[in-house]
């Protein structure tokens, strides 16, 4: 099994934990899009408490990626994916959130 099936079935778990349903082609398609971050044990996960990381996440997926350009909208996304991943979750794998991210906004057609 490949590392980056390996991680997949990591993320799967953690969606499961917090109760979503998992469509595994967007999983993989979102995990592919992370790029080579998925493999380094820094960039595969997300501080929430970090401001930084969450105008990352914001600038670089939900605009970038995902075409949100209304910079509030962009900022709620994030913070409504991040109240559903579990704020006490130290653990935030950023496939995951951006997978919460592209479900929660509808916009699983980006990685069609």
């Amino acid at each position: 099994m490949s590392k980056r099936q390996e991680l997949i079935e990591k993320y799967t778990a953690a969606l499961e934990k917090i109760g979503m349903d998992v469509d595994e082609s967007l999983l993989t398609a979102v995990t592919i899009a992370c790029g080579p971050s998925i493999y380094n044990a820094d960039s595969s996960t997300v501080s929430a408490t970090s401001e930084g990381e969450m105008l990352t996440v914001q600038n670089n997926f939900c605009t970038k990626k995902l075409g949100i350009t209304d910079e509030a909208a962009a900022k709620a996304a994030v913070e409504k994916a991040v109240d559903t991943y579990g704020r006490s979750n130290t653990n935030k794998y950023r496939a995951v959130l951006y997978y919460i991210i592209t479900k929660q906004q509808g916009k699983e057609g980006v990685f069609a």
